[in-house]
């Protein structure tokens, strides 16, 4: 055997070793890939998570209509674990599937961020965005809604736990009118560890409860909820989607499936409308991440239109085949114009897509 025939042979296993470490090491990076899209106006048992065979969306106070043959689609993104970072061999493979993407690690998992707060911050986010979509909703259909401070998330094991539920409005502490976040969070640090007695109002009954402020490892007192903003509501809309689905960006389709359900007019005629965005109070539609995993969510369940924010359409233009129709969303009012003028004539060459802008 020569020495180069012997120095082959023996780089053998190195060479093998090394390859085995590369495919199983795992690499600074995360990856979005398209979720599961959720038909608001469906059951609930019938989407990922679903909690029952009801409504996804039910009305208490006013008439509902749930007689659209059509569609209205949420999407998600699916975003690899927090906890787990990828091998090659997995990101060579979402890097050349043009319906995933390849971010940094710490872009999609911030360090100063954990699991825990991640996933908290993506409830608080869900709860926020149903109620302020039900709020536009109901002032476009002509209702009077007034802001209110909400328990937005109680913290499990915390003095709250068991005793304030999420989406209660709390009204009073101490017997004064809670005017604010600030005001509600200094009389409880302020308490001393004395029991703080709060006025509630939940499922349009109101009730008084008290609760035992704990002192924390920094010296603060606190009862264990986050507070957000709600809203006392002259119709009561409740939103059944799955609780370990987070964050803002159902926003849009929320407030067009609320006003669907309380109009006697189909909004879909018929059609799969799929979408996303942000909902603000005064309607506006923000942009969010992943549109083009979402899209191709949408494109793979049927969707005939997709409503695009307008911030996202120069990145959704680029996996524009077509199909669906990307619509794009400025507020709801437009949003919702845009829908119907395509539903009255899809070729309409008017139509606000993004490619119009």
């Amino acid at each position: 055997m020569t020495q180069r025939t012997l120095a082959a042979v023996l780089a053998v296993p190195v060479v093998i070793a090394l390859l085995v470490a590369v495919a199983f090491t795992g690499l600074p990076y995360a990856t979005y890939a398209p979720g599961p899209t959720i038909d608001v106006l469906g059951i609930s048992g019938d989407a990922v998570g679903g909690s029952g065979d009801g409504e996804i969306i039910s009305v208490d106070g006013a008439k509902a209509y749930y007689d659209d043959s059509g569609q209205l689609r949420m999407t998600t993104v699916s975003v690899s674990a927090t906890d787990r970072q990828m091998p090659l061999p997995e990101l060579l493979w979402a890097w050349f599937d043009p319906s995933e993407a390849v971010y940094p690690y710490d872009y999609v998992h911030p360090d100063d961020t954990t699991a825990e707060e991640e996933e908290q911050k993506g409830a608080i986010q869900m709860v926020t965005s149903q109620d302020v979509a039900v709020a536009v909703a109901e002032e476009a259909l002509g209702y009077d809604v007034s802001p209110v401070l909400m328990v937005a998330l109680v913290q499990d094991g915390s003095p709250a736990d068991g005793v304030l539920k999420v989406r209660d409005l709390v009204l009073r502490i101490n017997g004064e009118k809670v005017t604010g976040t600030q005001m509600l969070v200094r009389t409880i640090r302020r308490s001393g560890g004395d029991p703080v007695t709060l006025v509630l109002q939940r499922n349009g009954k109101r009730r008084t409860v008290t609760i035992t402020p704990e002192k924390g490892d920094d010296g603060v007192y606190r009862v264990g909820f986050t507070p957000g903003t709600g809203y006392e509501f002259p119709v009561q809309v409740s939103i059944d989607i799955d609780s370990s689905i987070g964050g803002p960006s159902a926003g849009l389709m929320f407030s067009l499936a609320v006003y669907d359900t309380l109009t006697e007019e189909s909004v879909t005629g018929g059609h799969v409308i799929a979408g996303t965005g942000t909902m603000s109070e005064d309607g506006t539609v923000g942009p969010i991440g992943g549109i083009q995993q979402k899209i191709a969510g949408a494109e793979r369940d049927g969707a005939e239109v997709f409503l695009v924010p307008a911030d996202n359409c120069a990145d959704a233009l680029e996996v524009d085949d077509g199909s669906p129709t990307l619509l794009r969303a400025d507020d709801f009012d437009s949003a919702l114009a845009a829908v119907q003028d395509w539903v009255a004539d899809p070729d309409d060459p008017d139509l606000p897509t993004c490619s119009n802008q």
